[in-house]
């Protein structure tokens, strides 16, 4: 498998809201900024598969809106429960004011 990069996003598409859904190739990709760093993670929460889009983002981690499961945004361990397995996280780049996420194929 190869790492590719694709473009997904200007920065200034995340200055309103710090979350955007990407369908990159069949990954359902969430993509998140806190501050000035940007992060992508799986979609779903891995305890009961809803989506994390809406979580609240603070201090590197994401919580799950619908049952507080928390997890780092840097590499997807579960930093709180209920969740137990990890959610998958993909390689950024941020260059001239684009995003591209990193994938396997």
């Amino acid at each position: 498998m190869t790492l590719k990069y694709y473009v997904v996003a200007a920065c200034t598409e995340l200055a309103v809201t710090n979350q955007m859904y990407i369908d990159l190739n069949g990954e359902e990709i969430l993509l998140c900024r806190e501050d000035e760093n940007y992060f992508a993670v799986s979609y779903y929460c891995s305890h009961e598969k809803f989506t994390l889009e809406g979580g609240t983002i603070a201090a590197g981690c994401i919580t799950c809106p619908y049952h507080g499961a928390e997890f780092r945004l840097s590499d997807g361990k579960v930093t709180a429960p209920p969740a137990f397995e990890p959610i998958n996280t993909y390689p950024v780049r941020v260059e001239d004011d684009t995003i591209a996420i990193g994938i396997n194929e």
